[in-house]
């Protein structure tokens, strides 16, 4: 078992001032591989203070110059991609293909987007009689979950480095172990000491002391509704910026011209990515009543053919969720919704045949789910799938839309304007159409309580930019 004692804080490994631990462990066999030492408030405090005095500096330096340091690590990432899969893969259960393309491919493109979009921002332009400049916001706390825990970090510390800000990163004690690879591929790229630091610990210790911290200038979180609610109030007490991406309960409004057959598989993997562990699954599949027995047909047919084991075997197509906690959550959900009176088509909450080790949950699809119930209004993060059925279109848009979050969803239709149509209605910040692929380049947030702000691309970095404006005499 790997120990870390360290932490990351001005360029440099530190001993903490906490005392307290926490141990990584093996979602699939339930052994502990790693233990890392935490930090706590004071911590959090000198973190933040390296952070503010090596502002400074950092927000001076050109556009050419930080992208120079992301794309270095971009590359230091590369090199070591294949360790940031299996890490992964052994935390939080994440079939390995998945890793290799969504947790460590993504958070390789982030750096690299953001080194690449950076030359392509307008940062001063002329209004009038006065220049607009954009300039780095300040020193940022970056405050991440365990579900996808390099990418999601990734997405927040490369467009802060971007824009020009220091960062203090709390990841998750649950999954911290590539915040500490990545630090590594940090302190080798050379980046100037302060403008990166590294705090792991709990949320109520050392989050919210920097949510807290009249030093730090903007908190960027992500992770459930609740969590982000108090982030929040924290940040509310110092007037500080504070973006949210939070949870979500994303429906699939499948159109009755749609083709059925590939319509339900793209849904269904839409609904399990990651084993039902990300915030814009595709959790409520909307379908006409009318063809409600078809699509439990076919829904029963590919959750029946899926592959559930260890992740890091190939073929596996489902893998642990990533604790106990969750495993006993998600199980609950299930119990819940065969007592609410939902229509077990396949899965249940025992545990998959011959997995009694690790953190294996069956993966479940529930038919004639009704919107009143709490399967089909509560985040699950597992890999529990509802279908409700609808009367026609209008019904269909309302149901989408008759839920707190709004952070994903899709339409699938045979005809592309008929689907642009419905996903303009869908009230949340982004919408797939027939399957469309993830683009790194598109922003990513939420509307009503998935959170506020957004994240990739050039609006990744935007995010962390003030406007100023400079009033010249007039000729």
């Amino acid at each position: 078992m790997k120990i870390y004692k360290q932490i990351y804080i001005n360029g440099n490994w530190v001993e903490p001032q906490g005392h307290q631990y926490a141990e990584v462990v093996n979602a699939s066999t339930e052994a502990a591989i790693a233990r890392v030492t935490l930090g706590n408030a004071a911590d959090a405090d000198n973190a933040v203070r390296a952070a503010r005095a090596a502002f400074d500096g950092w927000s001076q330096t050109s556009p050419q110059e930080r992208a120079g340091f992301l794309a270095k690590i971009a590359a230091g990432l590369e090199a070591r991609a294949a360790e940031v899969a299996q890490l992964v893969s052994t935390e939080v259960g994440t079939p390995i293909a998945w890793s290799q393309y969504a947790q460590a491919g993504a958070a390789i493109a982030h750096f690299g987007i953001a080194a690449q979009v950076l030359g392509e921002l307008t940062l001063t332009e002329a209004v009038g009689n006065s220049l607009v400049m954009r300039e780095p916001v300040g020193v940022v706390a970056c405050i991440t979950p365990w579900n996808y825990p390099l990418t999601l970090i990734a997405a927040k510390v490369a467009p802060a480095l971007a824009a020009g800000c220091t960062v203090v990163l709390k990841p998750s004690e649950v999954a911290p172990l590539t915040a500490y690879l990545l630090a590594e591929v940090i302190h080798e790229a050379g980046l100037p000491a302060g403008v990166f630091n590294l705090v792991p610990g709990f949320g109520p210790v050392v989050g919210e002391a920097l949510a807290s911290h009249p030093e730090v200038d903007m908190v960027s979180f992500t992770g459930s509704t609740g969590a982000g609610r108090r982030v929040g109030e924290l940040g509310a007490q110092t007037i500080k910026r504070v973006a949210l991406e939070l949870g979500g309960k994303s429906a699939a409004i499948i159109l009755d011209d749609a083709d059925f057959s590939s319509a339900v598989a793209g849904a269904i993997q839409a609904c399990y990515l990651n084993n039902g562990q990300t915030c814009f699954a595709h959790t409520r599949m909307l379908v006409p009543k009318t063809r409600m027995a078809e699509v439990k047909q076919i829904a029963a047919q590919v959750v029946g053919g899926m592959k559930v084991g260890d992740p890091l075997d190939e073929q596996s197509q489902i893998g642990p969720v990533i604790s106990a906690v969750q495993r006993h959550r998600v199980q609950g959900y299930i119990r819940k919704g065969m007592e609410e009176g939902a229509e077990l088509v396949v899965g249940g909450p025992d545990a998959p045949a011959g997995l009694d080790k690790g953190y294996f949950v069956r993966p479940t699809v529930f038919a004639n789910v009704t919107p009143d119930m709490v399967i089909a209004r509560e985040e699950i993060f597992g890999p529990v799938l509802s279908i409700l059925g609808y009367e026609d279109e209008n019904d269909a848009v309302r149901i989408a839309n008759d839920s707190i979050y709004g952070l994903g969803g899709a339409v699938w239709s045979g005809d592309m304007e008929r689907a642009k149509g419905v996903a303009r209605r869908l009230r949340t910040g982004q919408v797939d159409i027939n399957g469309g692929p993830f683009n790194l380049l598109a922003p990513f947030g939420g509307y009503k309580q998935s959170g506020n702000g957004r994240e990739l691309g050039k609006y990744g970095i935007e995010e962390y930019l003030e406007f100023k404006a400079v009033q010249l005499p007039m000729q």
